[in-house]
C-alpha cells in the first residue's frame, strides 16, 4: 500500500521524513515533520518549485512549512525560498552574506543552466538569506523531534550544510547531505568549490550519521556510509589530498 507521501510522488525514508528528486537538474528536497514544526531541506530553482513543494507539503500534512534548511548556495538548492513567506531559515554561517552580494551570479547561474530569463530575475531579487547561522551544530526543534543542523564544510562549496534526522522505533538516522555527496553523477566540483577540503567534510558527514545511517545525497538515489566513504576516497585521489 502506498503512503500518503508515494501517492504524492515523493519517496518515504522514515516516520515523517521524505524527499522528492525534482525533475529537471535532479536535486533532491527533503521534508521532516514533526508535532509543532516541519521542516523543508532545500527550496528548488525557482519561486514556482517553492510554490509547487510548499502545496503538496500542505496536501499531505495538512499544515504548513514552518523551517527551511539550504544545504549550500547553488540556483537549484535556494532559489525556490521565497515562497516560504515568513518561515524561519537556517543556512551554514557566512550564506546569507554570499547570496545577498551574489544574486547576479545565481541568476546568470541559473539562466545558464535553462531557467527562464524572468523566472531567474524573480526569484534572484526575491532570494531570502537565512536568519540563523550554523556556524558548527544547531539543533532545531519540530515538537517530538530534534532535527540537528551541522556546518560539515566547506567542501562542495564553502557553505555546506548537512542536516540529520535521529532515527525512532529503530529505524536509522538519516542524514541530507547537499551535493557533499552525488550519486547520479560525479560529484561537481565548480569555481566555488573546495577541493582540498572535500574529503575532510566526508569524514565529518560520516562522523555525524555513522556506519548505519541513510545519506541523501543532493542528487540521485540514497545511499550508505560505504558508498560515502568510496567517494570521500575518490576525491581524495582525484585531488591529490592525503589519506587523513
Amino acid at each position: 500500500m502506498h503512503t500518503a507521501w508515494e501517492e504524492a510522488g515523493w519517496e518515504q525514508l522514515g516516520d515523517g521524513v521524505a524527499r522528492r528528486r525534482m525533475p529537471r537538474w535532479d536535486e533532491t528536497i527533503g521534508v521532516i515533520a514533526g508535532t509543532t514544526g516541519v521542516m523543508i531541506v532545500d527550496t528548488g530553482a525557482t519561486l514556482r518549485d517553492g510554490a509547487d513543494l510548499r502545496r503538496a507539503i500542505r496536501g499531505v500534512l495538512g499544515r504548513e512549512v514552518t523551517h527551511v534548511a539550504l544545504t549550500h548556495p547553488h540556483f537549484d538548492h535556494v532559489l525556490g525560498t521565497a515562497a516560504f513567506a515568513g518561515v524561519e531559515v537556517f543556512g551554514a554561517a557566512g550564506l546569507g552574506e554570499l547570496l545577498r552580494r551574489g544574486k547576479d551570479g545565481l541568476r546568470h547561474d541559473a539562466m545558464r543552466h535553462g531557467v527562464g530569463r524572468d523566472a531567474a530575475a524573480e526569484a534572484a531579487d526575491l532570494l531570502v538569506a537565512p536568519h540563523h547561522h550554523v556556524h558548527d551544530q544547531l539543533t532545531v526543534e519540530l515538537g517530538d523531534r530534534q532535527v540537528l543542523l551541522a556546518n560539515v564544510g566547506p567542501g562542495h562549496t564553502a557553505h555546506d550544510l548537512a542536516v540529520l534526522v535521529p532515527g525512532r522505533g529503530g529505524s536509522p538516522e538519516i542524514v541530507f547531505c547537499g551535493d557533499l555527496v552525488e550519486e547520479s553523477g560525479e560529484p561537481q566540483a565548480g569555481p566555488d568549490a573546495l577541493p582540498q577540503r572535500w574529503p575532510g567534510a566526508l569524514d565529518r558527514l560520516l562522523s555525524l550519521g555513522g556506519e548505519d545511517a541513510r545519506y541523501v545525497p543532493g542528487h540521485g538515489a540514497v545511499v550508505d556510509a560505504s558508498f560515502v566513504r568510496a567517494q570521500r576516497d575518490a576525491l581524495a585521489a582525484r585531488f591529490g589530498v592525503a589519506p587523513s
